[in-house]
């Protein structure tokens, strides 16, 4: 609660600043009317934000793990499939991926004799997960590789296989060491985001340009998003931090 303080303290002095030389911190005033409708108005993108990120992250949870286990395997084919999907994916900017997906795979499926549109919402999803998973991928390579062989080879020993042994053994003890950094690209899943708004997606970043459309106030009006996007972060921090001891993940103790 005390980091909350730091975002919501700067709103206060910006707002103290308002009658002030050229500022215009009138736009985002609770005490006028215009001012708080402003502020409901740009507050209210960030559901769309947090459910954008959230089923992206799990999308991208998920095909990341499918796409670090081939690296695992003693099967070269399958470590070339690892690698060559973890470094294309890589090399995509997000902003020309998005636009791609956006505009691109309608006509792919139609193509196909499918008629599947793709609407900005999934859009942005679609385009957040495939670029997260391969970061993602590489998270789980790391948090696999730092388990010690030796765990592999007593788990062998009493006749568990493969899958077994990565479900009951590896990925246990990999997801407590990966979780701080998977935390991170949630983090960086939420920022991106920030690019679903040149699809029309309706979120924070979105709400913002519209406003400064009407208002002319830029500067004010993209520091409250800078706000806004500064509390999402603290709290999905406090978050992490409160899941790392409940998992037991700072081995540190």
């Amino acid at each position: 609660m005390k980091k909350l303080l730091i975002p919501l303290s700067l709103l206060l002095l910006l707002g103290a600043c308002s009658g002030t030389g050229n500022w215009g911190w009138y736009v985002i005033d609770p005490s006028t009317k215009a001012g708080w409708t402003n502020i409901k108005f740009l507050i209210s993108g960030m559901w769309a934000t947090i459910l954008i990120s959230v089923i992206a992250a799990a999308i991208s949870i998920v095909v990341g793990l499918l796409v670090a286990l081939p690296g695992q395997s003693s099967k070269r084919g399958w470590r070339i499939v690892n690698r060559v999907y973890v470094e294309f994916i890589r090399a995509i900017p997000l902003l020309p991926m998005l636009f791609w997906v956006f505009y691109g795979l309608p006509i792919v499926f139609k193509s196909m004799g499918l008629n599947i549109p793709i609407d900005p919402f999934w859009g942005a999803i679609i385009t957040l997960a495939i670029s997260d998973s391969a970061f993602t991928a590489e998270i789980y390579r790391s948090g696999i590789q730092s388990i010690a062989r030796g765990q592999r080879e007593a788990a062998q020993t009493i006749g568990l296989n493969y899958a077994q042994t990565m479900r009951y053994v590896i990925l246990p003890q990999a997801v407590r060491r990966i979780l701080p950094p998977l935390a991170n690209q949630f983090i960086y899943i939420v920022k991106m985001s920030a690019f679903a708004s040149v699809i029309g997606m309706q979120e924070l970043t979105r709400r913002a340009n519209e406003l400064v459309v009407t208002e002319y106030r830029p500067l004010e009006l993209y520091t409250f998003l800078i706000v806004e996007y500064l509390i999402l972060v603290l709290i999905i921090s406090a978050g992490v931090r409160w899941l790392e001891r409940r998992m037991g993940s700072d081995e540190r103790n």
